[in-house]
Parts: structure tokens; sequence; C-alpha cells
């Protein structure tokens, strides 16, 4: 087993809310450590937004992160990156628009990264648990070359310079398309690693062949990490219909979206054999992705029909508009869940 030093681990928690109910935890002296908004207002600096269309019916909704009573949050700015942080943890966000800097996004992506690998080494959160990025049109041509394989050449460069892992050991991360809006980059940190978790089904996407690209994705598809208080955290990173590393099921957005059930609960039976906690797919909090908007509600059946319109992953699901990093791909699914338990040894 892992040691567990809890006096040197504040909890980190979260919550789904809507809008109201995030924005009513902030008095005029207080915010929650920090959140991400889904459809959320742009103003507002503890809560950093994902700039893509809402499409459940509750609206906005956002993931509030709380650290332990009593932690002393302190907020600010290193380079292009934003952060809060309680000492333990950190939330940053990035937001870096190619039409305002003149730069390709290969340089904007090394450039964005470059400086939240700064963040993290001077804050004292080394560790990476989570990414979320986000690129205006991802399947578009940049000149030669798909835009989302132009970002992988500048993530992956920037890991490279940085000493970081980019194969085995790389974050859990999701990498979605906008309609419009700059290169948003969100990201969750800590003291502690966690834990890489892959799935059997599907090659690691850091290992997938040249045709995807001249750099592969730089990321696991998930993580264990353990957030204080006997509680592990199952972070899943973007997760489509993939198998093997090819694209399945062209055009059916429903067998897609059993497609990415499938994976899904393949990842959780993989993170099983790291440690003690027990996950289910009916109560991850997910965020679906659809391309086309009018698919939104077959993806919806799916999912009810699988494991119940009841299942707290059917409730709370956010739904957003976006692309896919892969053209054909029509949804895409990423979550987080908590269940208590420890770490296995490594």
């Amino acid at each position: 087993m892992r040691p567990q030093d809890d006096h040197l681990h504040p909890p980190l928690r979260v919550e789904r809310l809507s809008l109201p109910d995030s924005l009513a935890l902030a008095t005029h002296s207080h915010a929650p450590f920090a959140a991400l908004g889904y459809g959320t207002p742009h103003g507002v600096a503890w809560m950093p937004t994902v700039n893509a269309r809402v499409l459940s019916p509750q609206g906005a909704m956002a993931d509030v992160w709380h650290v332990g009573d009593g932690s002393q949050i302190k907020s600010g700015t290193t380079g292009i990156a934003r952060w809060r942080t309680d000492g333990h943890w950190l939330l940053g966000a990035i937001d870096l628009d190619e039409a305002v800097e003149g730069q390709s996004l290969t340089e904007l992506s090394q450039r964005a990264y470059r400086d939240l690998f700064r963040t993290l080494d001077q804050a004292g959160t080394p560790h990476l648990q989570r990414i979320w990025n986000y690129l205006p049109r991802i399947n578009a041509d940049g000149g030669g070359l798909e835009r989302y394989r132009q970002f992988n050449l500048g993530r992956q460069e920037a890991f490279f310079e940085a000493g970081r892992a980019a194969f085995e050991g790389a974050p859990a991360a999701c990498a979605l398309g906008i309609r419009q809006g700059a290169l948003s980059i969100r990201f969750l940190a800590g003291r502690t690693a966690p834990l890489p978790v892959e799935n059997p089904r599907q090659v690691s996407a850091y290992r997938y062949p040249e045709t995807y690209g001249p750099r592969s994705p730089t990321f696991s598809r998930a993580a264990l990490a353990d957030i204080g208080d006997g509680q592990i955290a199952l972070f899943i990173s973007g997760t489509a219909s993939i198998v093997g590393h090819e694209t399945v099921h062209h055009g059916d957005v429903q067998e897609q979206t059993r497609e990415t059930l499938r994976n899904l609960e393949a990842v959780i039976a993989s993170a099983h054999a790291q440690t003690t906690a027990r996950f289910s797919l009916d109560a991850l909090d997910c965020v679906v992705y659809v391309r086309h908007p009018s698919d939104t509600d077959a993806v919806r059946e799916v999912i009810a029909a699988a494991l119940g319109a009841d299942a707290p992953m059917a409730r709370h699901a956010v739904y957003l508009e976006a692309d896919i990093c892969r053209s054909d791909l029509l949804v895409e699914i990423e979550a987080h869940t908590v269940a208590a338990g420890r770490l296995q040894a490594a």
C-alpha cells in the first residue's frame, strides 16, 4: 500500500451544481476554491468556463471544487496562466486567441503548456491530475496539417522541453473542438502523483501509429488520485468509439455511444486493479460532447436505456456541442467519480 500522510494531504471535493447554486456559494469575502463552468459567465474569476453551447435541458452547470475548511487560497498568474491554489491543489486556466497573438496553433500550444508547467513548478504542485483542452476548429486544415495534429505537436514538444512524461505516466486529458473563441486549457494539479490507467480494448493514445499525425496525443486513458479523507478520484479522459486505434460504427451515433460506454466500463475495470476503491459506470459525473446537436436526444436515450433513466450518470450529465478530435467521431464522454479506498502499491 502507499503511505497515507493525511496531515500533509488536505482533502479535495467536487460537486456538480447549477449555475445559481454555484454562484450562491460565493460571498463578498469568500469564494469556493475553484470551479469549471459549462455555459457559465466569463467574468467569474474562480470559475473559468468552457466556451461551448450547452445542450442539457438544465442549462448552465459547474463542477465546483472544494478544499479543506480554513484553507488559505491564493490566486495569481504565471505568464499567461491564471490559477488558484491552497498550497496542495491547484486549478488553472489558459486562454490564447490566435487572431490576437499572431502565432500558429503549434506555437500557441507549446507556449501555453510551457507556462502551465512553470505554474506547477512555482506553486509547488508539480503533478497534473487532469487537463481539459478546447481549441477552435479542431478538425480543420491548418495549412497542410489538421489543427488537432498541430496542437498535438506543440503540446508534446512542451512536455519534452519540461522533462515531463509524454508517454507512460502522461496525465488524463480531453481535447475538443469549439466553434469559436480562444485556445482554452484548464488544469487540475496537486503535490501527489496520480496513477495512470489504460484501456485494454484500446491502443494507448501515445502509442498511436504515425498515420494519426507526426506526434501522438499526450494523455493516459484515465488517472487515479488520492484526494484525501480516504477518498480516491477516478478522472476519465475523453472516451469515444475507438477499438484498438480505429474508429468503429461510422455514421451511427447510437452505436458509437454504446461503444463508448463499453470503453468506459473497461477503463473502470482497469482502474480497479490499482485501487481498493470501487467505481460504477452509472455513478459517473460525465460531460457528453455531441458533434451534431440534433443527435443529443439519441445519445441521451442510449445512456438511459443502458443505465436506467434514474442513474446519476443519466440525470446529471452535462451535454455540450463540440467537435471530436476525429472527424468520424460523433460523440465523446469524459467523466470523474469518487469512492472510498486506497491506492495499491505501484
